[in-house]
């Protein structure tokens, strides 16, 4: 939430330079106020844990939120009842006549596909095309992520030597970004991918800011200039397990996959991996509402219909 000072506060420029979100007296009476409306495109598999992960970190913050589950009509999830889907989430032609403040779309299990060979291809494209115009801000994340990179800007996915998988560094590149405010230099983050995304692409596209970094891991946090879009390419929202149950999955099907890297204490297995990122998870979340609540416009249905980016 931001801090109302009184109007022509003089250390109000510092703060706004620090990244510090104030709102001045002027600018706060007139402020309208109302819960914001978030849709989650959830593409995991185990739907459940998904929307504990989400929802646990949407709830951090004071804010009012209305959060609406959508799913693939043209593709239907093997770990997920159809009870459950019918009782709790929406398709898209539910709510295409619906605005909303932020949409997340969440990572899914096909990053070795093709972007058209991906069953619901066609219907994310859709559902990404409408949240142009009836949506204010969007979430990406890890293969949602890739995917609205290459439909916007062609960057190009590609197949890393052997999966990414573990907990790994990054360094934050621009501390003054409003979505990296309280974050140290820099953070951990769980990662468990095959593919990464063309980092001189990105470098090159005028109308994305890379926010974080590592020299050999390439980004991990970027965002659209004109701040409405954020695309994210680890897993904040991962517990302390599931990693772990990754792993055990994976052996269990005699798949070939080492333990993840820097995650178990003293490397072993066998002991309770050690959770390093939960509160940046709770910090970039908190960031995303917190500016998505500051611009989205109060009649919600006067999103700017101006082109994104």
């Amino acid at each position: 939430m931001p801090i109302k000072v009184v109007q022509g506060l003089p250390v109000v420029d510092i703060l706004v330079a620090e990244g510090v979100n104030v709102i001045q007296e002027q600018r706060a009476l007139n402020q309208d106020i109302r819960p914001l409306r978030i849709a989650i495109l959830n593409l995991m598999p185990r739907k459940e844990t998904t929307e504990t992960q989400l929802l646990r970190l949407i709830g951090g913050t004071p804010l009012q939120i209305e959060v609406d589950f959508l799913h693939t009509a043209s593709y239907q999830s093997k770990n997920v009842s159809d009870k459950h889907l019918d009782d709790f989430y929406k398709t898209f032609d539910e709510v295409k006549d619906t605005y909303y403040d932020g949409l997340i779309i969440t990572g899914a299990p096909v990053e070795l596909m093709d972007f058209e060979e991906v069953a619901y291809y066609d219907e994310l494209l859709e559902i990404i095309e409408w949240s142009e115009s009836n949506v204010y801000s969007r979430f990406f994340i890890c293969w949602g992520a890739q995917f609205a990179l290459n439909h916007y800007y062609g960057i190009e996915k590609l197949l890393l030597p052997e999966k990414l998988f573990g907990v790994y560094e990054y360094e934050v590149l621009k501390p003054n970004s409003p979505y990296l405010r309280g974050f140290n230099d820099s953070y951990s983050i769980p990662e468990s991918r095959h593919t990464t995304m063309n980092v001189e692409q990105i470098q090159e596209e005028d109308a994305l800011e890379t926010l974080s970094a590592d020299a050999s891991l390439g980004p991990d946090i970027v965002a659209s200039k004109d701040a409405r879009d954020l695309y994210i390419f680890g897993h904040l929202e991962y517990d302390r397990h599931t990693l772990h149950y990754e792993y055990e999955r994976d052996q269990a099907k005699g798949r070939p996959i080492e333990q993840p890297e820097n995650y178990y204490l003293a490397g072993d297995p066998n002991k309770k991996p050690i959770l390093s990122w939960r509160s940046y998870a709770y910090i970039l979340f908190s960031n995303w509402l917190n500016e998505t609540y500051q611009n989205t416009p109060y009649e919600i249905e006067s999103i700017p219909q101006e082109k994104r980016n």
